[in-house]
């Protein structure tokens, strides 16, 4: 299969839906963005729609019906965006003032994973560690596994979604990813539909980067992290010689922060479910606007930091896209971008505690 003129021509339907109503909503006064401007893990200066993800939420659903060069595949999608529906809808309340806290959408996010599981009978089938693989053929087990562990990199979805366009750039460059292995292994069902969600996150980052007119909010980046990684479990389904651990190369980026969270409030004793300020996006951001750029330039640091992190954030979705079937290198390349991430975090820190650096 190729790309065809149709097909760059939709892409740009899709995109240009996505600017659109992302440019609509830089004028909505609904949602809760004054109050996120003094949230402690706030990184912007004044009040910003949050309801970017009903743009791009709307421009996937609305491309579905000229995207696909297969009516089915349309229909499937379609289904795909509707078990998706709850994990949207309580990420939309958030964003709107409702608060629904961090344990109700990450139930919701369980829900919307266990309908996906019922809707398409897929799920991970292993994870290329012989010991666990034994419990992954048992269906009883596999399954709660997925569910669980998809509605965790959901969440870091959410989690990395603190700069201007950092969560859009990661969610672009998983999209790229896996549309890369798909192209190898000849999925070009889940290519198209990869390719659509590319569209729309790209027609919102046009007005959230650099300047963050409007935010993608809970609502987009549950949403798009959902679609993702649930797309990456059905290729791995479809797909026997895509290592698990590339599809953990390619989610790299938001499942080391999560874990750096977890591991950072377990050590403090915090809440798990409480924002801080010490994610690594943020490091940078202030370590740029403190050491760098001078204080008060938070406007300039914050998708400067962006730009710092993407390229770091990439290499391990390209390692993972290029070693896609060699399970013993994407195993030893995920040891050591993890092992990267975290000295590189810890390393940080101790440069901010130096007092020059203070954060």
């Amino acid at each position: 299969m190729s790309v065809g003129a149709d097909q760059i021509l939709n892409f740009f339907y899709v995109l240009g839906a996505s600017f659109a109503l992302s440019v609509v909503l830089i004028f909505a006064r609904v949602g809760r963005g004054s109050a996120d401007v003094t949230a402690v893990q706030a990184s912007h200066t004044r009040a910003t729609s949050r309801l970017g993800g009903v743009a791009v939420f709307a421009a996937v659903f609305a491309g579905t019906w000229f995207w696909f060069s297969s009516p089915s595949v349309s229909s499937s999608y379609q289904l795909f965006l509707l078990v998706s529906a709850p994990l949207f809808i309580a990420g939309v309340a958030e964003d709107l003032g409702y608060p629904t806290g961090v344990r109700l959408r990450l139930v919701a996010a369980v829900v919307s994973g266990g309908a996906f599981v019922a809707a398409f009978g897929q799920w991970l089938p292993r994870l290329d560690i012989p010991i666990l693989d034994l419990a992954m053929a048992v269906p009883l087990l596999a399954i709660p596994f997925t569910v669980i562990a998809c509605a965790g990199v959901t969440h870091a979805f959410n989690l990395i979604d603190g700069l201007n366009g950092l969560s859009s750039f990661v969610s672009i460059g998983v999209a790229m990813a896996l549309m890369a292995i798909c192209a190898q292994v000849g999925l070009w069902a889940h290519f198209q539909a990869l390719g659509l969600l590319l569209a729309a996150v790209a027609g919102f980052l046009v007005v959230n980067f650099p300047f963050g007119r409007v935010f993608l909010g809970d609502g987009g980046a549950y949403v798009v992290g959902h679609i993702l990684v649930w797309t990456s479990v059905s290729i791995v389904w479809n797909a026997p010689d895509v290592s698990a651990f590339a599809i953990l190369l390619i989610f790299f980026w938001p499942i080391a922060d999560t874990l750096l969270a977890v591991w950072r409030r377990t050590v403090r004793g915090a809440d798990m479910t409480r924002p801080d300020r010490l994610h690594f996006h943020q490091l940078v951001m202030r370590g740029l606007e403190i050491s760098v750029l001078g204080r008060g330039r938070r406007s300039l640091a914050n998708p400067l930091a962006a730009t710092v992190i993407v390229p770091m954030a990439t290499v391990p979705m390209f390692l993972g896209a290029l070693f896609y079937d060699n399970v013993a290198a994407t195993v030893w390349l995920s040891l050591c971008a993890f092992l990267s991430f975290f000295l590189t975090y810890l390393a940080g820190m101790h440069w901010s505690r130096r007092g020059r650096g203070r954060v």
